[in-house]
């Protein structure tokens, strides 16, 4: 049998609906999509893309530590944008975030996101 539990901490924000922000089973971690929203206040970031795309890096670190893990972690990230001509800017930002090796991404154009964010990250981390 696996051993799985649910991840959950403050430092990002709440989970909107019947999800978790992260499950762990054994020594994988799926972490659930996370929007730029701020955690005290569970509204959207002001400043544009590049300061939502902060944010949700930020959120997306969040969970990872409550996981006893990182964003270096994730093996599996996948990013949906409103708009890709904001895809150089991600890149920008991620570069940020996350140092070589690089995990496995997948970057993709939708039409909507909750709450009017610009930008979401969700992914698989192994510890």
């Amino acid at each position: 049998m696996t051993n799985r539990a649910v991840i959950h901490t403050k430092n990002a924000p709440e989970a909107i609906g019947t999800y978790s922000q992260a499950v762990k089973v054994d020594n994988t971690v799926y972490l659930s999509g996370q929007i730029p929203l701020d955690p005290g206040t569970m509204t959207l970031v002001e400043g544009g893309f590049e300061a939502q795309a902060e944010q949700v890096f930020k959120n997306l670190a969040a969970v990872c530590e409550a996981a006893n893990g990182s964003l270096n972690h994730i093996v599996k990230l996948n990013l949906y944008l409103t708009d890709l001509d904001n895809f150089a800017v991600l890149n920008e930002v991620m570069g940020r975030y996350f140092r070589e090796p690089f995990p496995a991404r997948a970057a993709v154009g939708i039409s909507q996101l909750p709450k009017g964010a610009l930008v979401e990250a969700e992914g698989v981390m192994v510890l």
